[in-house]
């Protein structure tokens, strides 16, 4: 059963006016979804305290997928399956800041790289960097993906980070749009969120998140610019994710479904989440700098994840698919 409103949502709210400002919550209140989703992603400038933050956490991130904690998905992908390639064609959807695409392109082996996104301010932040670092191979557009024209059986690769899980019929969408732009035996790429539809969580997932935050002592969970202890997680309401960002996990749940009847796997590295996004959301800043005692605590709730997900999916998989002729 769906989660309408929850406790959550206000503390929510109250930090995204924190954080953000009035003025950003009262673009959440436009009747049209699409602009309610720009002014999410148009702020090029805003500070968090979710789980990426935390290097251990990236490291963690890193040995899961690469196998080794100093090599990220982009190196892995680049040195594993794009090695002796050249004048490949990549796009991207749903780009946002481009930092991977960026670093794609400094492979050299990309003739072309197309950055697509409906965030204006962050794609002009992305062409001003790659202008600075002489990358003369990215395309920067600011369009709707699913009404834009995209030339077909074009793309080397089709590339998602963390922004698959922001398109709506993802059926639909991967046969008419990603399948569509590949070549022959053309690669997708993606790293992302495939957990389920709006954040609604079955009851085991939201018990087994609470236990973990129970692992945090008292003095870390202050939540990010305020004195509000993070004492309990009540879920996600659907209402609040609509009124935020009607594109937030519309669809997620159906990401590898329709991706396994369209692609072979290639590899697929579970890399969790299930756990660690919920429980450090709004309190990762106390751990960006380690001790003993905050090692300690990561290291348990590290191993708390993986118990978890010895039983239960990962939300969060990097995976590489090969298209097939089906």
């Amino acid at each position: 059963m769906k989660r309408l409103i929850t406790l959550d949502d206000f503390y929510d709210l109250y930090h995204k006016l924190k954080q953000r400002g009035f003025k950003f919550i009262l673009s959440k209140f436009n009747t049209k979804s699409i602009s309610r989703t720009k002014s999410t992603f148009n702020q090029t400038e805003h500070t968090s305290s979710d789980w990426w933050i935390i290097p251990a956490v990236r490291e963690r991130w890193n040995k899961m997928i690469s196998g080794n904690p100093k090599e990220d998905y982009i190196s892995f992908f680049s040195n594993n399956y794009l090695s002796g390639k050249r004048n490949l064609r990549l796009i991207s959807f749903g780009s946002g800041s481009c930092s991977a695409e960026i670093e794609l392109a400094k492979s050299g082996i990309f003739e072309e790289i197309v950055c697509v996104d409906v965030a204006t301010n962050q794609l002009n932040e992305a062409s001003k960097l790659a202008k600075r670092q002489n990358i003369n191979c990215m395309k920067f557009i600011c369009e709707d993906v699913n009404s834009m024209e995209i030339t077909s059986n074009y793309y080397d690769v089709v590339f998602f980070q963390a922004s698959l899980h922001h398109f709506n019929n993802i059926k639909s969408f991967a046969e008419n749009r990603i399948k569509m732009a590949l070549k022959e035996k053309g690669l997708l790429v993606i790293n992302e969120y495939v957990g389920p539809s709006r954040l609604q969580y079955p009851k085991t997932q939201i018990r087994k998140i609470n236990e973990a935050l129970d692992v945090i002592p008292k003095k870390f969970k202050t939540r990010y610019l305020s004195n509000l202890p993070k004492r309990k997680y009540y879920g996600s309401g659907v209402f609040r994710m609509i009124l935020a960002d009607p594109s937030e996990c519309i669809d997620s749940e159906s990401i590898l479904p329709c991706i396994y009847s369209h692609f072979e796997i290639i590899t697929e590295k579970p890399f969790g989440g299930s756990i660690l996004m919920t429980v450090l959301k709004d309190i990762s800043h106390h751990f960006l700098e380690l001790n003993d005692e905050k090692s300690s605590i990561l290291s348990n709730l590290f191993d708390f994840e993986d118990n978890y997900l010895k039983d239960y999916s990962s939300d969060f998989i990097f995976g590489v698919y090969q298209k097939n002729n089906a």
